[in-house]
């Protein structure tokens, strides 16, 4: 369920971040970033999973619609709140000996 609210979520992103009058990089990198996060640490899935399902869609279109390579640093952005969480998930609930 998490992997599909991570795409639900990663095609909103994606579809805001390409209209024309958008144009603000740092907020969409936010917005994957702490999207990721939140799905991590509500999930035990595989911090890469959820990484892949959010963060996938923005270079996706804008290398589909605009050829922009430099969009693959969106991955970046999605892997690293992805990996965040999970860490922060880990680190909460490990138990305490």
């Amino acid at each position: 369920m998490v992997l599909i609210v991570g795409a639900v979520v990663g095609l909103l992103i994606a579809f805001i971040d390409s209209r024309p009058g958008w144009d603000d990089t740092g907020v969409t990198a936010g917005a994957i970033a702490i999207s990721a996060c939140i799905l991590a640490l509500a999930s035990a899935s595989t911090p890469w999973m959820i990484a892949l399902a959010v963060g996938l869609w923005v270079p996706a279109f804008a290398l589909a619609t605009t050829g922009n390579w430099g969009a693959l640093l969106a991955l970046v952005f999605a892997f690293g709140g992805a990996y965040l969480g999970a860490a922060f998930r880990r680190s909460v609930l490990a138990p305490s000996h």
